[in-house]
């Protein structure tokens, strides 16, 4: 057998040394970064972890075999908007607008990039068809105030917001793919991409075989791609994302747990979701706890070690060097198990990030 390279330059402590940014990055070939999806959306391969040294080689459509009657599989049902405007600012100067946020009907948390920075109470001209008022500034973030509806105003006059590392621009084709089947409240502008890769036929061959399906919503911001910029850990501030359980999936998943079913979690984002209520409901661990429906704002932040309350198995996404979600998954089956599992996915030429392939985890901390 060919020795598979390690890909993670800085070794893990072999104390109880806290770990730190650098253990978090991996080299990454550049060709491994996917620039568009697979030409079906179940066609993606699919990583099965099921330890430090046990992972299997197979296609996604073969996710139906690891789930059982009883679980329950929660989906964020988030819709990405066309977050990204270009515009004017009313000296001439070009700007560009990206939503993070809609706070508001009229209101939203926004990233602007200009040439010299808005002042407060500035107003933005974009597409020579409605303004944005600067309201206030923090740190990268400004609040701004539309004089159009602004959900109305992205749909008409906005640009799907791709990574940053998909070095196209988006199209007809990416406002269809960079949106899952099960789309249905606006205010994302980010996709919760492990979700990318079921389709209506894998749905259905799940509920035939007695998996219940169950859905969060969480808006993913574009928070989500910025850098942890502190070697210390316990230094980084989380970025905030809006997120709710609704009753019928509290009362799934509390049914299911009673049953002996897993709570299976399609991405970062449903487990962050359910994770962020079970954190404040239960912060005990009591055995008996049940979920109750939930409506928050999260900045919860899960990394090495933290102890999952609620989440039994993971569907996810190979995600960036040094990146919060990158720690959340190490938390959740293992450091050691997490770099093999990379490593090998290298080695055989998985693609990564939003438009890559898959895996399938098991929580080795609850």
């Amino acid at each position: 057998m060919n020795m598979i390279e390690n890909r993670f330059p800085t070794p893990l402590p072999t104390d109880a040394t806290p770990l730190t940014l650098a253990h978090f990055n991996y080299d990454l070939p550049e060709q491994l970064i996917a620039q568009m999806p697979a030409a079906e959306r179940s066609a993606s391969r699919l990583l099965v972890v099921h330890g430090e040294n046990d992972v299997v080689d197979e296609r996604f459509t073969d996710i139906v075999k690891h789930l059982k009657a009883g679980d329950v599989l929660v989906m964020n049902n988030t819709k990405v908007i066309k977050a990204r405007l270009f515009g004017h600012k009313a000296s001439g100067g070009k700007v560009e607008v990206m939503f993070d946020r809609v706070t508001g009907t009229h209101r939203g948390i926004a990233q602007i990039r200009a040439s010299k920075t808005p002042a407060i109470g500035s107003t933005l001209r974009i597409n020579d068809a409605f303004h944005l008022t600067v309201l206030a500034k923090n740190d990268r973030f400004y609040e701004l105030e539309s004089d159009a509806p602004i959900l109305e105003m992205l749909e008409q006059h906005g640009h799907l917001p791709l990574p940053p590392y998909i070095d196209h621009a988006a199209d007809d084709f990416d406002a269809n793919r960079y949106q899952t089947v099960f789309a249905e409240h606006a205010g994302a502008v980010a996709a919760p991409t492990a979700g990318l890769h079921f389709d209506e036929h894998i749905l259905k061959a799940l509920t035939d075989k007695g998996v219940q399906l169950a859905y969060v919503t969480l808006h993913v911001g574009a928070g989500t791609f910025l850098p942890v910029s502190s070697e210390n850990l316990d230094a980084h501030v989380m970025h905030q994302e809006w997120f709710e359980i609704p009753a019928h999936t509290a009362d799934v998943i509390n049914a299911a747990r009673l049953k002996g079913g897993r709570v299976v979690a399609v991405g970062t984002t449903s487990l962050r979701a359910l994770e962020s209520a079970a954190a404040l409901q239960n912060p005990e661990y009591a055995r008996d706890w049940q979920l109750q429906p939930h409506s928050a704002d999260t900045k919860l932040f899960i990394r090495p070690p933290y102890r999952f309350r609620l989440v039994d198995v993971l569907v996810t996404n190979f995600h960036l060097p040094q990146s919060t979600l990158l720690m959340l998954v190490s938390a959740f089956s293992g450091v050691e198990t997490m770099r093999g599992a990379y490593n090998h996915a290298i080695s055989q030429g998985y693609r990564f990030f939003s438009y890559g392939d898959a895996m399938i985890l098991t929580c080795c901390q609850k």
